[in-house]
């Protein structure tokens, strides 16, 4: 029987991104940082700072959008998820996502659940009523919190998707050492080889307010320039998962088909392979 497991583009097998809330002016000097060492970032605009701090649709493609980064939900008025009734959350969700889609001119499916998210609930609704409020608003994603831990796990279910760590998280750069030194080669023990992700949180104020952007810097530039790693934002992470997920197999497991746009990549018995657009490859 055949090991296969996925890979990232390029047949790497790790996967950085970063997460940063609540669409504030300094959003534009992290993603320049982000920029300058070849990083990806989701940012997360709430509706009501993004009105405040006067975002226009310019400087969103100048800082965001033109480079790759991807702006996603985070409510219409930062409200938690979890103690609003559902017809509350449809619609504070749902305002935010017209809202900015008309600001940025492009579609949006992402979200970073605003406040204690799904963290609390209180006596409204139940996180099933959530994540199916979510579906059918098409958000295809959603990042919660508080969960901080060093699996580097991908995520068993997008709209509970539970981040490696906060930045301020006092072993971040613990945990990024052993990010940086997993073995997932051939060599590494087969329950270890499935990809792995490292995913950081927080809000680019706090380097203000702690007067730390030094700190920040030193993570870009710990995780800068590695050739084994894809650096992507969230809806690239999850668009990538989905297609292969969408891959088709025949009866053997010797051909394998894909029906996506995307360039799919997979190791089987430590051997890469990629499956192109419509295209069909044989496994050896």
């Amino acid at each position: 029987m055949r090991s296969v497991f996925m890979r990232y583009p390029d047949g790497k097998a790790k996967a950085v991104t970063f997460s940063y809330d609540d669409g504030v002016p300094q959003d534009k000097r992290l993603a320049a940082l982000f920029d300058a060492y070849g990083l990806k970032a989701t940012f997360n605009f709430n509706c009501e700072y993004v009105r405040q701090t006067n975002f226009s649709k310019e400087e969103i493609k100048e800082f965001f959008l033109s480079k790759g980064h991807e702006i996603a939900v985070h409510g219409a008025n930062h409200r938690a998820n979890g103690n609003m009734r559902p017809i509350e959350g449809i619609r504070d969700v749902l305002d935010c996502r017209l809202e900015l889609e008309a600001k940025c001119d492009c579609i949006i499916r992402g979200m970073a659940y605003p406040d204690s998210g799904i963290t609390s609930m209180g006596s409204f609704g139940t996180y099933a009523q959530i994540k199916n409020y979510l579906t059918e608003l098409d958000i295809a994603y959603s990042r919660t919190l508080g969960g901080d831990n060093d699996s580097f796990a991908l995520p068993q279910d997008f709209h509970a998707w539970m981040p490696t760590a906060h930045h301020n998280n006092p072993k971040i750069m613990e945990y990024i050492d052993k990010f940086l030194a997993l073995d997932i080669s051939e060599k590494a023990y087969h329950a270890r080889r499935t990809c792995r992700l490292l995913y950081i949180w927080g809000h680019s104020y706090e380097f203000d307010g702690n007067n730390n952007w030094d700190h920040i810097e030193e993570i870009c530039r710990k995780l800068a320039g590695n050739d084994e790693i894809w650096y992507a934002t969230n809806i690239e992470i999850y668009n990538y998962v989905q297609a292969y997920k969408s891959l088709q197999y025949s009866a053997d497991g010797r051909m394998v088909y894909n029906p996506t746009l995307f360039t799919i990549w997979l190791d089987v018995d430590s051997r890469l392979y990629s499956v192109k657009p419509g295209g069909t490859c044989r496994i050896e």
